[in-house]
């Protein structure tokens, strides 16, 4: 994601670089995340990780599972759970979608970005994707090393 330019409260937190070569990505969705007092500060330190996370909608809401914000030293006494599952804030329209694509269709939620959007609030972008084989992350590969390849013959030849 690129940072605009003109922006200081634009900040990327936690990127799950994995996922694009994990899944096939459908399409994805801007969700809110609601958080402690002490997961805000801890995410202004960067201190997060997305990256074994995943989403799932659960009695009709959206959580975010096994997603890690490092506990905020200051906060000790009213400080928050580490590993603890995160309610995400969406559509009724959007979560709908995203139950039908998970239950009928059987695909994941898999977490791309955690940032602060320009207004300062913490978002997340979910992805709804279906898991590649094997095959298709070597087809993936290949075609990756091609286009590297390309564009090097077109720097030095052209």
């Amino acid at each position: 994601m690129a940072k605009p330019k003109d922006n200081p409260n634009y900040k990327v937190i936690a990127e799950n670089r994995r996922a694009r070569y994990d899944y096939a990505i459908e399409e994805d969705v801007e969700c809110g995340i609601q958080l402690m007092g002490s997961e805000v500060k801890s995410l202004r330190l960067n201190t997060a990780n997305i990256a074994e996370s995943y989403a799932t909608v659960d009695e009709g809401e959206l959580w975010l599972v096994n997603s890690y914000i490092a506990p905020y030293d200051p906060a000790k006494t009213w400080g928050h759970e580490a590993r603890r599952r995160r309610k995400l804030l969406v559509s009724n329209r959007e979560l709908a979608k995203m139950w039908q694509a998970t239950q009928r269709e059987g695909m994941t939620l898999v977490p791309l970005v955690l940032y602060f959007n320009h207004r300062g609030l913490a978002k997340i972008k979910i992805a709804i994707a279906k898991g590649k084989k094997n095959q298709d992350k070597r087809e993936t590969s290949a075609k990756r090393d091609w286009q590297r390849q390309k564009s090097r013959l077109m720097r030095d030849h052209g």
